[in-house]
């Protein structure tokens, strides 16, 4: 019943309240950059709308998996629980640094939050309850193609629009650090079907998010 509590308690957060950050984005600069067109300012908040896309997902990921982890019989349970739980509250930072950016660019979240949540949440669970090393090999690959995406949204973000690129530039670094984290606790190595299955629901996700 607790964990079915934290669980809910954490989906309201995510899709209803206000997120806030624990830490400054350490890449921010106090330094402006220069004004964004119509154009940019259009582009920018559709892709850092994608990012604050991925970072409800990763809310509902951690959570399912943290979940599954703590009703599990492993000895481990205990221990990968926290691992998760941590990088979650690291990925509630990148959900307020993103959500504060769409509201200085003028754009909103995507409607389709609830449903980007609740497949998340499925697939976690799913994951989580496959057992430790299978869960941490979801982590790793996640945050491996996470880390792929950003770093061509870094390509495509505006020159000029310093902000969003330096809260990617973060978001980066700790997604990377995610995924040899739980490499390093015993993560297994997935199927290749598995990533390429991974790889379509993210595209999926990556286009509609972009639009709606």
């Amino acid at each position: 019943m607790d964990a079915l509590l934290i669980a809910a308690d954490s989906a309201l957060r995510t899709l209803f309240a206000r997120p806030r950050s624990t830490r400054p984005c350490g890449t921010l600069t106090e330094l402006p950059g220069s004004p964004l067109s119509a154009e940019d300012q259009a582009l920018s908040g559709a892709l850092m709308r994608v990012n604050h896309v991925g970072e409800v997902c990763a809310q509902a990921l951690y959570t399912a998996q943290a979940m599954a982890a703590r009703i599990s019989s492993n000895p481990r349970r205990e221990q990968l629980a926290q691992q998760l739980d941590a990088a979650g509250r690291e990925e509630t930072d990148h959900l307020a640094w993103t959500r504060e950016r769409l509201d200085e660019l003028g754009a909103r979240q995507s409607l389709l939050n609830p449903f980007w949540y609740a497949g998340a949440f499925g697939i976690g669970w799913l994951a989580g309850r496959m057992g430790p090393g299978v869960s941490l090999g979801f982590v790793v690959e996640t945050e491996r193609q996470v880390e792929d995406h950003l770093a061509s949204h870094m390509d495509r973000l505006p020159p000029a629009d310093r902000a969003s690129r330096a809260i990617v530039a973060q978001m980066k670094a700790d997604e990377a650090r995610h995924a040899r984290e739980a490499q390093h606790a015993g993560a297994m190595e997935l199927p290749l079907p598995v990533k390429a299955l991974m790889k379509a629901a993210a595209k999926v996700m990556t286009t509609v998010a972009h639009r709606i």
